[in-house]
């Protein structure tokens, strides 16, 4: 039995929606972070960085959010959640998956957590490394749309939906309280996360977390 080791509303919500989407099996296992149940001993021999998420499936145990996907896609071909091996658009799938997760994901992370880049009680700096973080937020999101307009297609890869569109709505959800610059603002991304809500997969995960309006 595949477990997916979760809370509401973060990264776990990608492999959260992927499994819905794979109708395979699954037990969902909340790690409360309220309670910093992500800090102790047998969480952190899951994952020894104490994250969010852990996918458990037999005895593997894996950690990384686009390690977990990449895992899904490759252990459930049929799906077709990822182009196929060797391909152009595979490679593709790959520069955008580093991506979400390298560069936009972990600048949101700044956004979210500033403290942690700033010495303690320093609130100033926090909320200036904040600012800046938004600033840079802006623009990555404007290249994916800009991506999204170029090829003209409902998803992320064009017309094939893939694990990629999970990840994107996400990240794009983590937006949605931001003063200004919301990704449902821009002209093609905002179609596409109507596009993600109408999924009965988005539905499913949604409702198992929990969450209410606004969604994105």
């Amino acid at each position: 039995m595949i477990q997916l080791h979760h809370y509401p509303s973060t990264a776990s919500m990608v492999p959260h929606i992927l499994l819905e989407e794979l109708a395979v099996p699954y037990e969902r296992v909340l790690v409360d972070r309220t309670q910093d149940i992500h800090k102790t001993t047998a969480y952190l021999k899951l994952n020894p960085n104490g994250l969010i998420p852990v996918l458990t499936d037999g005895d593997l145990v894996l950690y990384e959010t686009a390690a977990i996907c990449l895992h899904l896609c490759d252990t459930h071909p049929q799906a077709a959640l990822a182009p196929p091996l060797g391909t152009p658009q595979r490679a593709h799938f790959y520069k955008w998956l580093v991506w979400f997760t390298n560069t936009l994901q972990a600048t949101l992370m700044v956004y979210f957590h500033p403290e942690r880049w700033v010495h303690a009680h320093n609130h100033g700096a926090a909320k200036e490394v904040q600012h800046m973080a938004q600033n840079q937020i802006r623009p990555m999101l404007r290249q994916v749309d800009t991506e999204l307009a170029r090829h003209g297609g409902a998803w992320m890869l064009g017309d094939a939906y893939s694990a990629l569109d999970p990840y994107l709505f996400t990240l794009c959800r983590w937006t949605r309280n931001f003063d200004n610059g919301q990704a449902r603002s821009l002209p093609h991304i905002g179609p596409f996360l109507q596009r993600m809500l109408e999924r009965p997969a988005v539905q499913r995960a949604l409702a198992n977390e929990g969450l209410s309006a606004p969604f994105v």
